[in-house]
């Protein structure tokens, strides 16, 4: 049998192409993150990223860290002084483990915060070599006034001048180096990073509760020296800061952060030996004047040649005491004498009571120099209040 012939059949046509539409894929709807990953994002991040409390925090950690390291090497490297001398090169090496430590401390958190630079942290703003100079003057002008009226007033007493020759330039740039670090390192930990970083994240509730703990930490450990000086500040700035969060005033924010560095600044003091409550409570109002500076001049470069060229003229001009200490290699030679609530005592010429009144000319004279120039750049810290 031939084989069965199957019959051809005609090919098919061949398939449109399908519509462009029918060829993308129907979108897949996202599930929103479960509540867990909700709540951790709350709880670290707000509305200017990581929140405040955890930014202070890990700026704390790693300036200890930091600290600690650059401090050890520097041990091996025999470049401390291990005995704790006041002496030029000693305080020169000393300081320079914090600045170190704050430089690296400030620069991971730049990073972290997504800031530009470490200029960020309230050191930006117009002329600021010209407001650090200023500053510079303000500050020996300052610390003059307070030792030329304490010695019209019979509370301090010179003596004959305690170098000379190239001693006396020798000294006086290692103490200015010295000093230009302590400026450095105390305004840049206090009116630089936690000025600006608690100001774009607390309220007042927030800065009750921080000077609430620190005038506690003060009460239970019965330790320091001049304490009364952290609860008289802590006090003063309750009623302000109150009436500015009653009231919602614009940059509150920026007055709450400033009552808590003004009374953390005098707590750090009150480990000072020699000091005495009015030392404790000029060094927390200085504090605050250091803060409005920062306000009216827009940047912290003020309080930096401010701070560094009052401590110099204390210690290495004048000779005077500071916070109970006497600097080896001093230029003037100068004695308490009389009542030491006038005189300083032990303390120095901070812890006369005259210190008060020459506080509040600087801050009088910073408003009327400076009250009409523009506010510094303060951040605006209600988004992340709100998250």
């Amino acid at each position: 049998m031939e084989p069965e012939i199957q019959p051809t059949l005609p090919e098919a046509p061949p398939a449109e192409p399908a519509p462009e539409a029918a060829l993308t894929p129907e979108p897949v709807p996202i599930a929103p993150d479960p509540w867990e990953t909700r709540a951790v994002r709350w709880v670290f991040l707000g509305g200017q990223g990581l929140r405040a409390g955890w930014s202070v925090l890990a700026f704390v950690l790693l300036l200890s860290l930091f600290g600690f390291v650059v401090g050890f090497a520097f041990f091996k490297l025999h470049l401390v002084d291990q005995k704790n001398h006041f002496t030029a090169t000693a305080a020169l090496f000393g300081e320079l483990i914090p600045f170190l430590g704050m430089v690296g401390a400030a620069a991971i958190m730049a990073l972290i915060e997504r800031r530009r630079s470490l200029l960020a942290f309230n050191l930006t703003g117009p002329r600021r070599s010209f407001h650090f100079f200023e500053g510079l003057a303000a500050g020996f002008a300052a610390l003059s006034l307070l030792v030329g009226a304490m010695a019209w007033g019979g509370w301090l007493h010179f003596g004959p001048i305690a170098l000379s020759g190239g001693q006396i330039f020798n000294y006086a740039a290692l103490w200015g180096g010295a000093f230009l670090l302590v400026g450095c390192v105390e305004e840049g930990i206090f009116r630089c990073y936690l000025q600006f970083t608690l100001t774009r994240g607390i309220n007042f509730w927030w800065a009750l509760g921080t000077v609430a703990v620190i005038c506690l930490r003060l009460l239970l450990s019965a330790k320091g020296n001049g304490i009364w000086g952290v609860y008289i500040i802590a006090l003063l700035g309750l009623v302000p800061c109150l009436l500015l969060h009653l009231n919602k005033a614009e940059g509150s924010s920026f007055w709450q952060a400033a009552w808590v560095t003004s009374t953390l600044f005098g707590f750090i003091h009150t480990g000072n030996n020699g000091e005495n409550w009015i030392g404790i409570f000029a060094a927390a109002a200085i504090g605050f004047v250091f803060v409005v500076s920062i306000r009216v001049t827009g940047s912290a470069w003020w309080a930096i040649g401010c701070h560094a060229a009052w401590d110099w003229a204390e210690t290495y001009f004048y000779g005077t005491a500071d916070s109970g200490m006497v600097a080896q290699g001093h230029y003037l030679t100068a004695t308490p004498a009389g009542n030491a609530l006038w005189s300083g005592g032990a303390d120095g010429p901070e812890g006369s009571l005259l210190v008060i009144a020459v506080i509040l000319l600087l801050l009088v004279a910073l408003l009327v120099l400076y009250g009409r120039a523009r506010h510094a750049p303060v951040p605006a810290p209600a988004a992340e209040l709100a998250a």
